[in-house]
């Protein structure tokens, strides 16, 4: 009876020409019992609960795995899961995709929480169209590297364990993933040794060629169906000065030697400019077309590179940790009461006179960090204005977002000649605003952005300045022009974050798709791509030697990539959740100090360590061997205090210092490697 009803169904949607669903329910009625109901053989047949069935399977296959293959194949787990659910959503299975996703999200939690945020609100297959997450993950295939040893053992298992669930991985596998072998002896990544000891880190990190899209790691090229590896070749040293500017240094190095000769076993100051210029020049330079145009010299550029000559001699030298102890950091933080949680960024001059704080009330706020007067406009209508302990910016129309003071060094002399003159600020606004610092108004306003600009950053010898917005997109522009010069596109989000190289040669990007990327300036094309973040990007900073790279998120995470071969040096972490907001090097390269949300300064060794136990090691901020706490605990309405959670510290750490309940907006070094930072009180 059934089986006539078939043939039935089958002649009327001959004839109507529905080709292909006359197809598939032939296929769908080939295996079928007395009664016409399809006879379920294997899993593959058993609707949506084929998915959860499969992911068990393959979970509990890895875990039951040798160690050392254990941190590589559990890479498979979130595209697995991830294509698994949408496959649900996509077919019609409201309520198996709901208890799958539930099931086993608490997995990746730590490691995807954004991702998952956007996967929940999936129910329909029209909010796969419609979603952002699925259009990336549907878009691309999902990159994963593995040994030829491990992969050789994912095939074997998917072989053995066809009909139990193997035969959805595979297809799953197929159709959405990029699996890339790498022989043990070619990488060093996949050698014994690294895998033994990724086997004993406590953490779980994606790698840095993993994920959408797909890559070859640090490079900027996203084919997938690229071969090898190809890096464009960086020129990484500092900009040399041009003759004439060389010698005017020289000129007046040589006059304050004799004004102040050095103290005994002190080098001159032409001696310490001389060896400046020789390990300069035997760097890697870019030439002068690959660099973007700059003004003439004039007096001020002349006696800011003097005053940069006298403090590097003179600074406190940080030669990064010496048999297991760290250098003595000095920070020195500055405190911002009554703020009612309006401050939303700040920025220390160069000369070290000023702190600019931008709020969410649209206005800009100026202080003297040592607390003297700040001298008011010049006279207007005849009236001498008298100096105030601060002066307020007004002009945006809409939340300051970040604010920038213009390249500026510690004046020696009464005339000031080198101090701070222009402050850039950005807002909700969708503007860019120069403020000048005489006459404490606003000079230009730049437009170009279609979104609200979230960060903007002068060069390193200003006239130059960059910013990224809402709108997906990072903009270099020029002090004396009001359209912007360049146009950086690539990011799949908004571009949060921006830096410079130090020779001004190169920009670096950060977005909340998680990658960095880094950009020529000359002509706008993208040379690196950096993966490997769990995190949106919070923070940049590029070393003073321009080798080094760091980048931080809101997990908690800081990544260190050496930029020449586009590779991962290392992570480190001891920040809790909410965010590092703010990067600084020292001079040498070789210590990086961070602040952030849990109200900590942090202090951090660049060098790689040998002890491979230390890469994830959880640690107190004394010693080994237990467990810190955060520094806000979590607080329940019928539980009263829950137990803090927990924060894994590196042996990267060398100190830090907490606060008391001020979160940490902005941390620089200063030419001498003394530490200044900034926050607000939030009681």
């Amino acid at each position: 009876m059934m089986a006539n009803a078939v043939d039935e169904v089958l002649e009327y949607l001959s004839k109507k020409g529905y080709n292909r669903t006359e197809a598939m329910l032939r296929m769908e009625s080939a295996n079928q019992d007395v009664d016409g109901r399809p006879i379920q053989t294997r899993v593959e047949e058993s609707g949506g609960v084929k998915y959860g069935k499969a992911f068990d399977l393959f979970r509990n296959w890895i875990e039951e795995n040798l160690e050392i293959y254990k941190p590589d194949l559990r890479r498979l787990l979130w595209p697995v899961f991830v294509y698994s659910f949408l496959d649900l959503v996509s077919q019609w299975y409201p309520r198996e995709s709901k208890n799958f996703f539930n099931s086993y999200r608490e997995i990746f939690e730590n490691e995807h929480e954004h991702d998952l945020r956007g996967l929940q609100a999936m129910g329909l297959p029209e909010h796969v169209d419609s979603s952002e997450v699925a259009k990336i993950y549907y878009s691309q295939r999902y990159r994963v590297t593995l040994s030829q040893t491990a992969f050789y053992n994912l095939i074997g298992f998917l072989e053995s364990k066809e009909k139990e669930g193997g035969a959805v991985l595979v297809g799953l596998i197929q159709r959405h993933l990029n699996v890339c072998t790498v022989e043990r002896t070619a990488d060093e990544q996949f050698s014994l040794a690294k895998l033994i000891e990724r086997a004993k880190r406590p953490d779980d990190f994606p790698a840095e060629d993993e994920g959408i899209p797909g890559h070859n790691p640090g490079s900027a090229n996203v084919s997938q169906g690229a071969g090898t590896t190809v890096l464009t070749r960086l020129k990484l040293g500092q900009m040399t000065l041009d003759q004439e500017s060389r010698q005017d240094i020289l000129g007046e190095l040589q006059n304050e030697d004799k004004a102040n000769p050095p103290a005994p076993g002190q080098s001159t100051l032409v001696e310490a400019f001389e060896q400046r210029i020789k390990r300069e020049e035997s760097e890697d330079v870019p030439g002068r077309t690959e660099l973007p145009p700059r003004p003439p010299p004039i007096a001020r550029d002349i006696a800011m590179e003097v005053q940069k000559v006298k403090e590097n001699r003179d600074r406190f030298q940080i030669p990064g940790r010496t048999g297991g102890v760290g250098p003595g950091v000095s920070v020195t933080m500055f405190t911002f009461h009554n703020t009612n949680d309006s401050i939303t960024c700040l920025d220390f001059s160069g000369d070290y006179r000023l702190v600019a704080a931008g709020f969410d009330l649209h206005y800009i706020r100026v202080w003297s960090l040592d607390g003297s007067p700040l001298p008011g406009p010049p006279e207007v209508d005849g009236q001498e204005s008298r100096p105030t302990a601060s002066h307020r910016l007004i002009g945006h129309s809409g939340p300051v977002y970040n604010v920038s003071f213009a390249p500026a060094a510690a004046s020696t002399d009464n005339q000031g000649i080198t101090n701070c003159r222009y402050l850039l600020s950005c807002s909700a606004d969708k503007t860019v605003r120069l403020w000048s610092l005489e006459s404490w108004s606003c000079v230009v306003i730049y437009r170009g952005h279609d979104g609200p600009v979230w960060d903007v950053t002068w060069g390193p010898h200003g006239h130059y300045f960059l910013t990224g917005s809402l709108d997906r997109t990072a903009r270099l522009w020029s002090t004396d022009r009001v359209d912007y010069l360049r146009l950086f596109v690539g990011h799949d989000r908004d571009v949060d974050h921006v830096c410079f190289h130090p020779n001004s040669a190169y920009v670096f990007t950060g977005s909340c798709d998680k990658i960095v990327r880094m950009w020529l300036v000359t002509n706008g094309y993208p040379v690196r791509m950096f993966t490997g973040h769990a995190g949106n990007i919070t923070s940049l900073a590029c070393s003073p030697n321009g080798k080094i790279l760091a980048s931080a998120d809101d997990s908690g995470t800081i990544i260190l990539w050496d930029l020449a071969p586009g590779k991962l040096l290392k992570r480190m972490r001891g920040h809790g959740k909410g965010g590092i907001w703010s990067l600084t090097w020292s001079v040498e390269s070789t210590v990086l100090v961070s602040g952030g949300a849990d109200g900590t300064v942090r202090v951090w060794d660049v060098q790689i360590s040998n002890d491979a136990s230390g890469q994830g090691r959880v640690i107190g901020e004394g010693g080994a061997g237990h467990k810190m706490e955060s520094s806000v605990p979590n607080v329940s309405g019928a539980g009263g205090k829950k137990k803090a959670k927990e924060v894994m510290v590196t042996s990267d750490q060398i100190s830090a210092f907490p606060t008391k309940k001020s979160p940490v907006y902005k941390v620089m070094f200063t030419q001498q490697n003394l530490v200044l930072a900034g926050g607000a009180f939030l009681p």
